[in-house]
């Protein structure tokens, strides 16, 4: 099959035209606060009353609340948007857009143990990791052992450059029956790579030419438009648990006039994982410097360490956490997903016993 032949045009200047041109291409936008690369906050109702984003009257309305929720192409939208606030920057909907973007980091961190490289994949003792330290290592690594060029050089599709040295590299998903679930590269679960975060169903990503305090997210070389999702990346995303297996089933709605029953962890890990779900759900009441983040993040470490020491599964850990980070900051999900998964899987390394054992 021949390559698809990269083609030059200027992503335009300004957050309102790049908007526009987003979505000429077919893929919807929203609106990130000014300068930042999180969702324009919600509207005061929404912030204080929590409720499902697909219901909200605002996104019916034409309100920009719930981030991606909220994503459109329609042209006089986007110009009210923009217009009544002109700073705001540009979130691409990935799943609406049947987009695929690899998402590689270059933060500095301390490498994980060899056996979280590449997740269902060993690498034995004979392999040099000398050298590596970023996810441009490790998708570089999994395309070698793929026979296959690393995503990041592949000049035939859009690549963006973040402020923070990292890539977004954005491929089309030619075959729209079969779904993505989005990922980040920490995650004990589901992982593309260490560093390598996937975005796609239920995920957004920074347009090209936006600008944030950090800087701008710049396009790489000469391709503007996604290429095909390659056949080995789309085999490497079924392997790792990218494509779900079956549809999930919504639970019923409670019967009108009562709360809905909050999970509640195990008995034997309950003792020392409900109060640290308590202060992460309590930061509600907070909307600032309530230490959302440290209380989360050590929330999520012990529950790692209370399901590696199998007095909760996983599943039930991340459902609880998710709970109480959701209820506390409705409008950061993404935030919190990456949050739990990093200390999930550190806490994974240390079985914790709530005897004390370990």
């Amino acid at each position: 099959m021949p390559r698809q032949v990269a083609t030059r045009s200027s992503v335009p200047s300004g957050p309102r035209a790049v908007a526009r041109w987003c979505a000429a291409a077919g893929w919807p936008v929203h609106p990130l606060a000014p300068r930042q690369k999180t969702p324009a906050s919600n509207c005061e109702h929404c912030r204080a009353n929590r409720h499902d984003p697909t219901d909200c009257p605002c996104v019916a309305s034409g309100g920009w609340c719930h981030g991606f929720h909220a994503a459109t192409t329609s042209p006089d939208r986007i110009d009210a948007w923009w217009s009544t606030q002109p700073r705001f920057g540009v979130g691409v909907s990935c799943g609406p857009a049947d987009l695929v973007v690899i998402d590689v980091d270059a933060h500095h961190a301390e490498v994980p143990d060899r056996a979280r490289l590449l997740p269902g994949i060993p690498i034995g003792p004979l392999v040099t990791l000398t050298g590596l330290a970023t996810g441009f290592d490790t998708l570089a690594l999994l395309a070698a052992l793929r026979r296959q060029p690393s995503p990041a050089e592949d000049e035939n599709t859009l690549r963006v450059r973040t402020p923070s040295g990292g890539l977004h590299i954005w491929y089309r998903n030619t075959d729209p029956q079969t779904r993505y679930r989005s990922s980040t590269g920490s995650s004990p679960k589901v992982a593309l790579a260490w560093q390598v975060d996937v975005r796609s169903d239920g995920g957004y990503i920074v347009a090209p030419g936006t600008r944030t305090t950090a800087g701008a997210y710049l396009p790489v070389g000469l391709a503007r438009r996604p290429a095909p999702l390659p056949a080995w990346l789309t085999a490497e995303l079924g392997r790792t648990g990218h494509i779900p297996s079956a549809q999930t089933v919504a639970p019923a709605a409670p019967a009108p006039g009562l709360r809905p029953h909050r999970r509640r962890a195990p008995k034997a890990a309950g003792r020392i994982l409900e109060p640290l779900l308590q202060q992460v759900a309590a930061c509600e009441a907070v909307a600032e410097g309530a230490s959302f983040t440290e209380k989360l993040n050590r929330a999520a470490y012990t529950a790692g360490g209370l399901a590696q020491a199998g007095h909760l599964t996983e599943s039930e850990a991340r459902s609880l956490l998710l709970e109480a980070a959701n209820r506390a900051r409705p409008h950061q999900e993404r935030r919190s997903v990456v949050i739990i998964d990093s200390a999930l899987s550190a806490g994974a390394q240390r079985p914790f016993h709530p005897k004390g054992r370990s």
